[in-house]
């Protein structure tokens, strides 16, 4: 490639392409107008000798050329941007602003509630917005400004999002303090004989990604009852001879409260991660918020 061609301004509209994978959304996003943009397109194509993004099903696909692209593209002009940047121009304890996050009650109990008591003392006029988790929702929420930031498992379909890993979450089954059979959820066969309640976030179903690996074993367990949310399933099972599945972090403080059982055979887990567009990236409060939440969660 001849470097005397590529023209900084052309990179940045590069990224901005793969980002938003529209021309008008980009064009907005770069305060250009489409033709500007699309011309500039056509340059890129040119100088990479690829046609960088072509007509899919949903807008514009990104080709194996571009792919390769987007991430040393974007480490290269976060380190521009860096360097042209001063960091000392956010100071959170007089900073006012609004942070809208996207995440289910799990996540707001275990991850967003520690995050605003921190932030009474460190940022006091920082104001948290907690917006419900939807996930066909997600691209445009962030994209559009209805949301900052989401908390939540990333999808593969949406790698031309930003994300920072939080941690892995697994499960440990409850019960009642002396439910005389808790540990025989040690095994598939005892497990399945456990009256039990699920959750199922859309609502109604009562069947989950653990029924199917029982299944291929064999075995099916007995479900009484689906909740909507696992922040109601402790006082469920405290009161009841049913048990549950619940992820581990949501007990960490309660363990107490409950009879708990690992459950060795079960491999199901979830990655919980940050998630955020391309347009708060270099905002120093916004960056200042995800530094804050990924640290709470290394400490505890």
């Amino acid at each position: 490639m001849d470097m005397k061609r590529v023209d900084l301004n052309l990179l940045v509209s590069l990224e901005a392409l793969l980002v938003e994978r529209n021309v008008t959304r980009a064009a907005a996003r770069l305060h250009m107008s489409q033709p500007a943009l699309s011309a500039q397109l056509n340059r890129l194509r040119d100088l990479f000798k690829d046609s960088l993004l072509v007509p899919g099903h949903r807008g514009m696909v990104p080709t194996a050329k571009a792919l390769e692209l987007i991430e040393p593209l974007r480490a290269s002009l976060d380190q521009l941007r860096g360097t042209l940047q001063g960091h000392d121009s956010f100071s959170p304890a007089t900073a006012e602003l609004t942070i809208s996050i996207a995440c289910t009650d799990y996540v707001e109990a275990v991850v967003v509630a520690p995050l605003m008591i921190s932030l009474r003392e460190k940022a006091p006029n920082i104001r948290v917005a907690v917006h419900r988790f939807t996930p066909a929702k997600l691209v445009r929420q962030l994209s559009d400004g209805d949301i900052d930031l989401a908390i939540a498992t990333p999808d593969s379909n949406q790698a031309h999002l930003r994300t920072r890993h939080l941690f892995e979450e697994s499960y440990i089954l409850i019960g009642r303090l002396g439910h005389p059979r808790i540990t025989e959820g040690a095994t598939q066969s005892g497990f399945a004989r456990l009256d039990q309640v699920v959750v199922s976030p859309s609502g109604g179903g009562f069947s989950t990604p653990v029924d199917a690996a029982l299944e291929r074993n064999g075995y099916s367990r007995n479900v009484v009852a689906s909740a909507a949310s696992f922040l109601v399933v402790p006082g469920i099972v405290t009161r009841s001879d049913l048990v549950a599945l619940v992820p581990r972090r949501l007990m960490r403080n309660r363990l107490a409260e409950v009879a708990w059982a690992d459950i060795p055979w079960l491999q199901e887990r979830f990655q919980v991660e940050l998630i955020w567009h391309e347009r708060t990236h270099a905002h120093h409060g916004q960056q200042w918020i995800r530094e804050q939440i990924h640290d709470l969660m290394v400490a505890t």
